[in-house]
């Protein structure tokens, strides 16, 4: 029996350790996910006078660029995977491979080769025990990327876009990443990058709302060999963004899950030390009162 408490005793202290780790952690969350959708916030209106430059240039002139110009029989396809670099994220890597997953079974359903580009450890480490090769790794950037970051996977995808099929170039791009909804729901979503399909947003126009008027100096072509990788850029660190704010969410929840667990575990715990520290008392004092009631009888026989 005191074997037993001793074991029980040492579960309770090392749930309590573990207990305490996991609630650092949330705290740690929760004070970095106000700051990641500041930052997403904050990045949506560039994005959206941006994206209403780049439907003027593209609306209002006649140039063919090549990253709209959709190929006629596409042959490859490349997928950027957002994921995290850290664990302890719930499911939020894993739905992400997934859909991936999904994705690349789609595209090849269809007739495509797919060329995956993984940003985060967690996509990086799942090609790697699958033996899969990857055009492009990037990490440690996931809970807080900049615009650097995405410039850079912007440039190697619109490089990997111009170059010829023939020369291992991909005629589209898709990105998957998980969209933030709100602190309790994380989607993932699906956007194809390129080739670019310059949509105006779905939001109506508000009364009184005035639309810029632009002028195209020196040309068209130019402003969109200009405005095209920045828009493209932008696209990216906008839902590097997003996935920073998800996974953090996503992390809040799962060690806010993680610490009630281990209190709970911890209760039941400490309930079953007093029961066997009771039978232990309970044993000590039958032992006690059948020595003393021996004694009694021993005596008593002497006599």
């Amino acid at each position: 029996m005191a074997a037993s408490l001793r074991e029980l005793r040492q579960r309770r202290n090392s749930v309590t350790t573990i207990k305490k780790v996991t609630r650092a952690m949330e705290l740690i969350a929760s004070s970095r996910i106000i700051k990641a959708q500041q930052r997403a916030h904050a990045a949506a209106p560039f994005a959206r006078e941006l994206t209403r430059a780049v439907s003027a240039v593209a609306t209002f002139s006649n140039v063919d660029h090549p990253l709209t110009t959709e190929s006629p029989d596409p042959k490859r396809a490349a997928m950027l995977l957002v994921t995290s670099d850290r664990g302890l994220a719930g499911a939020y890597s894993s739905s992400v491979i997934k859909e991936g997953e999904q994705l690349t079974k789609l595209l090849t359903d269809s007739g495509k080769a797919v060329v995956p580009y993984v940003a985060g450890r967690k996509a990086a480490a799942f090609y790697n025990f699958r033996q899969r090769t990857v055009a492009g790794s990037w990490d440690g950037f996931s809970e807080a990327p900049t615009y650097a970051h995405a410039r850079e996977i912007a440039d190697r995808l619109i490089e990997a876009f111009l170059t010829p099929t023939e020369d291992g170039g991909v005629d589209e791009i898709h990105i998957v990443f998980t969209r933030f909804v709100s602190m309790l729901t994380q989607r993932v979503d699906v956007i194809r990058l390129l080739p670019l399909e310059v949509v105006e947003g779905a939001e109506p126009a508000q009364p009184g709302e005035l639309h810029p008027l632009y002028e195209f100096e020196p040309d068209p072509e130019t402003v969109l060999d200009t405005l095209l990788p920045i828009y493209v850029a932008s696209r990216i660190q906008y839902c590097f963004l997003q996935s920073a704010a998800s996974e953090l969410a996503s992390r809040q929840r799962a060690m806010k899950s993680a610490t009630d667990n281990a209190q709970q575990l911890i209760e039941r715990l400490t309930r079953e030390a007093n029961q066997a520290r009771q039978a232990e008392i309970t044993q000590e004092i039958s032992e006690i009162v059948g020595g003393a009631a021996a004694l009694a009888e021993a005596s008593a026989s002497a006599e």
